[in-house]
């Protein structure tokens, strides 16, 4: 279960992108009140966890009244997180994030960015609900399950952390560290998605 949590937890943490989403935020709230950027941080890891465990518990049966098998999902998933990869390789989703954040610096009525960008899509995206979902198809076991859960929670909280200590934890790690630990992680994914396509391809065939 140890090898298991540490998978998923790696997983996660690869796609959520805590150190990633820190100097975004830190950004977006640049003129909150330490309270406030708290209470957004809070909020925004809680929306975001409520979305995640929602897809993890119950994307199965979504899949199920779409008509869509698991291994077409995991195919399709791999594939999306093999261009999520890319991007981090190549600083595409570094750049994309920051001017999604920048637009709505720039809209003066948008104040709580709990929901909105932080919460989803930059927590709960595209990718982070394609890899929950994957990872609980190919652990279905309760044990399995609960560990895989586990591992979320766990990258949930380092989020939150992450946020909370966005300022400080930019000025210590500054942009070219952010920027190669970004690329190592983006290697790392690479490879996973693979991994999923291929299990895909490999239950289709057989």
């Amino acid at each position: 279960m140890l090898e298991l949590f540490i998978s998923s937890f790696i997983t996660f943490f690869v796609i959520i992108d805590p150190p990633g989403c820190a100097p975004i935020y830190a950004g977006l709230t640049s003129g909150a009140s330490p309270i406030q950027r708290r209470s957004m941080a809070i909020r925004a890891t809680m929306i975001a966890g409520g979305i995640l465990f929602g897809f993890a518990l119950f994307g199965e049966d979504l899949l199920r009244v779409l008509h869509i098998s698991l291994d077409a999902f995991k195919i399709a998933g791999g594939i999306m997180l093999f261009l999520i990869a890319l991007e981090m390789v190549f600083e595409k989703r570094t750049q994309r994030r920051e001017d999604r954040a920048q637009q709505i610096m720039d809209t003066p009525e948008v104040d709580d960015v709990a929901a909105f960008p932080m919460a989803m899509p930059m927590i709960a995206g595209p990718g982070s609900i394609a890899s929950v979902m994957l990872m609980m198809s190919q652990n279905s076991g309760l044990p399995s399950a609960l560990t895989v859960l586990a591992a979320l929670l766990s990258v949930l909280l380092v989020t939150m952390l992450a946020l909370i200590a966005a300022g400080p934890l930019m000025r210590v790690m500054g942009v070219k560290i952010e920027a190669v630990i970004t690329r190592l992680l983006g290697v790392l994914l690479a490879a996973l998605a693979t991994q999923f396509v291929l299990d895909g391809l490999d239950a289709t065939v057989l």
